[in-house]
């Protein structure tokens, strides 16, 4: 009997017929759709990719994916996926959060995840705002940010998505924006095909809460000048006429002007297969204006992975130990009888 031929998936086939809950034009979109894209580049299966997410605005994404998926607890997603990445390894799981979800309540499961090296992947969408909740000021809105929680500004200091990832040392960090949809699919598509934990950070606008958040790296005016775009093995240049560069000072970036005895050959150059995470960090913290911010992928290392250790665990203890007994646990060790 010939066999038969799996159908080939386009991208409209990974959704659902739910009607998408989202302001119309929100950042939201644009990830949903270069999700769904990747997705069918790689043939995915449906049935063995499943979307975890907390709560929030990105966290309805599971219900316009035709694939399992879970609206979980506020911050909680990590958790969860990290139990079921570990007793299904043959799942393709991701995380969908925001910066609200996982950097405030979600913050410690966000950090361990991350450290661990669970091998799934996280999407974190960056909109500086509490969006859901209707305009509150989050983790990562600005220092002075006026909002409805906030009317005399944000005192507090925003925290940087990238620079936790790289101080957990995370495997594969990355940042993208929402409309540059290009990068977006191809950094999406290189963070699935990396064999542990990676995280990538979308800057997404939030048209009607924080419109206009990352205009700067949006407007085809401006980004040339306020946006770095990072190629492995290649100096760190920018500029509408790539005459800007980056270079350090002793441990410190500065923006420098090529020419006038500056060349190429000064400039720092992007190692992302570095083990030792001390450079990634620096470009975590260079933030617009003082500096153009970073996107693409920062790091990109081989490191071993939580969910395999606990299965190579759980197997050796059934080899040396034998099958669990649970009465025999339950009444070993340190017991006592209360009268």
């Amino acid at each position: 009997m010939a066999s038969a031929e799996l159908p080939v998936l386009k991208p409209a086939d990974y959704g659902t017929d739910q009607d998408v809950r989202w302001c119309p034009g929100c950042g939201d979109y644009s990830i949903l759709a270069q999700m769904k894209k990747v997705m069918s580049n790689l043939s995915m299966s449906r049935e063995d990719t499943v979307f975890v997410s907390g709560i929030g605005c990105s966290s309805r994404f599971p219900y316009y994916m035709n694939t399992y998926g879970m609206h979980s607890i506020h911050g909680r997603a990590p958790a969860f996926a990290t139990g079921l990445k570990s007793s299904r390894q043959d799942l393709n799981v991701f995380v969908i959060t925001g910066d609200g979800d996982a950097l405030s309540i979600g913050g410690n499961h966000f950090m361990h995840v991350l450290r661990r090296n669970v091998n799934l992947n996280i999407v974190l969408f960056n909109n500086r705002i509490y969006g859901l909740t209707k305009g509150q000021y989050s983790p990562t809105s600005e220092k002075g940010k006026v909002t409805k929680s906030t009317p005399m500004g944000a005192i507090d200091n925003p925290i940087h998505p990238l620079s936790i990832a790289i101080s957990c040392e995370a495997t594969f960090v990355a940042r993208s924006i929402d409309v540059h949809i290009k990068h977006l699919a191809s950094t999406l598509e290189r963070a699935v095909a990396h064999k542990g934990v990676s995280f990538v950070e979308v800057y997404q606008n939030c048209n009607v809460f924080n419109d206009g958040a990352y205009k700067w790296a949006t407007d085809k005016d401006t980004k040339a000048e306020t946006v770095l775009e990072l190629e492995h093995g290649k100096p760190l240049i920018f500029g509408k006429d790539r005459d800007k560069g980056i270079r350090l000072n002793g441990m410190t970036p500065e923006v420098v002007e090529l020419g006038k005895g500056i060349s190429e050959d000064d400039l720092l150059f992007h190692d992302e297969k570095s083990p030792e995470p001390t450079l990634a960090y620096l470009l975590t913290r260079m933030s617009h204006p003082e500096f153009p911010e970073p996107i693409g992928v920062l790091r990109d290392i081989d490191a071993p992975c939580y969910d395999d250790a606990i299965n190579y665990q759980v197997a050796q203890a059934k080899e040396t130990r034998g099958e669990a007994d649970l009465d025999k646990l339950f009444n070993s060790g340190d017991t006592w009888e209360v009268e």
